[in-house]
């Protein structure tokens, strides 16, 4: 303990270390109607070539925080990390925030959800394989759940896992995965007892997304770009070392993914409005001449009275995550309500411009909010619908009965599963 800086003092190391690499980003200018950039969609779209490049850059500047000790600041020493309180990542990333560097959203996965599964439920040769490599950007992760016909049931998927021998032999399909084409490591979880009800018969694995096997496929969204794709396995072998929990445990694999997952999309997006700021908003309806509709006025503060209520409950469960404790069940809560308030904005944009968000005239802060209409059903879905979030936050926060559709005994090879073949 007596190794351990003090605040002040890791202040000084992060501030040395971003003003020997970086450069201060200059002072935000105030928002003013018709300048600079319009973008306000949920999903970049960016050419596969950018792309490379833009992670190469992200590497790059990932090793040289990790290897200046700032790449796992709150995380086991024998897996590279500094074991330092959370507080401490906290600082570092609010001082990371002030400078310029390459954009870091490609770990958001892997670091986010995959790398604390691993570190839960891996074993520790396969935790010190990846979990080194993940924090210092060397490979990347993504997840690997959802099925054409499993999406938000996601107990109901039948992507398989056959032992044989050392090795499990997998084969299935996966979809809306982000980053699998540049992702080296994915987290999947496959039915390997059928003869079990559908959410005991699951198993996790750490998967070689370079495998032989492994095809993946951009899978075209109505934003008109491609974020996501789907995943192909033929045959792929996994060795057994590479198992996430015990076999038939999956679904508490899956869980701990899920719950970090919900924690990181309703981290990102509960707290603040971003791009549609109220600012944004604001000098939107004044620049078409309707500040003064009571009806709008009302509906542009219940769009930010929304957002400023998220971000207090949002602030409730991220202290309890930087206490050390595990994500729980209001991590649900956070998701749920960065969806509907991101709706409820689009919405409000909509109604405020008219057609003007339906053809592209040209005019500077109207046709460009259709990519955030467009791209809201997207959130909707990811990380787990809308439905779903209501379903967990019903039973396991306000305890509620359970959902009578759960089959919690019947073996999943005996229920009549829906299936769908991708187009």
């Amino acid at each position: 303990m007596a190794d351990i800086p003090t605040l002040d003092e890791f202040r000084e190391e992060c501030l040395a270390f971003l003003d020997a690499n970086a450069e201060l980003k200059e002072e935000q200018k105030q928002f003013v109607w018709g300048e600079g950039s319009d973008d306000v969609a949920l999903f970049e779209e960016v050419d596969r070539e950018k792309e490379r490049a833009a992670l190469a850059k992200a590497k790059e500047w990932r090793a040289k925080r990790y290897d200046a000790g700032l790449g796992w600041i709150s995380g086991p020493a024998e897996y590279g990390g500094r074991e330092l309180p959370r507080s401490y990542e906290q600082l570092y990333q609010s001082l990371e925030a002030r400078y310029r560097v390459p954009e870091q959203g490609f770990f958001g996965i892997g670091l986010g959800m995959v790398a604390p599964t691993i570190l839960a439920h891996a074993i520790p040769e396969v935790r010190a394989e990846y979990l080194p490599k993940l924090y210092r950007g060397d490979i990347v992760g993504c997840q690997l759940f959802s099925e054409p016909g499993a999406g938000s049931d996601l107990a109901s998927l039948q992507t398989k896992a056959v032992r044989d021998g050392d090795e499990w032999v997998i084969t299935g399909q996966k979809v809306w995965t982000s980053g699998a084409h540049y992702s080296d490591i994915g987290e999947i979880i496959c039915r390997t007892d059928p003869d079990l009800p559908k959410h005991k018969g699951l198993t996790g694995f750490v998967v070689d997304m370079k495998a032989p096997g492994v095809e993946i496929r951009p899978l075209r969204q109505m934003t008109g770009g491609a974020n996501f794709n789907e995943v192909f396995f033929t045959e792929v072998r996994v060795p057994d070392s590479h198992r996430l929990g015990d076999v038939n445990q999956g679904w508490t694999v899956a869980l701990t993914t899920l719950m970090n997952e919900r924690a990181s999309i309703g981290a990102g997006g509960a707290g603040g409005m971003g791009m549609a700021s109220l600012t944004r908003l604001a000098e939107l309806v004044r620049h078409f001449e309707v500040a003064d509709d009571p009806l709008v006025r009302q509906q542009l503060m219940d769009v930010y009275i929304h957002f400023q209520v998220a971000k207090y409950t949002n602030q409730r469960a991220m202290a309890k995550i930087k206490a050390g404790q595990m994500p729980g069940p209001e991590m649900s809560i956070a998701k749920l309500s960065l969806t509907n308030n991101l709706w409820r904005t689009a919405n409000f944009v909509a109604n405020v411009l008219g057609p003007r968000i339906q053809a592209n005239t040209g005019e500077w802060g109207t046709y460009a909010w259709s990519q955030l209409l467009l791209g809201v059903p997207g959130m909707k879905v990811a990380g787990g619908t809308d439905e779903v979030m209501k379903n967990i936050i019903g039973e396991r926060v306000l305890g509620l009965p359970k959902d009578p559709g759960i089959d919690a005994k019947t073996p999943f090879k005996d229920l009549l599963v829906g299936t769908q073949t991708a187009g």
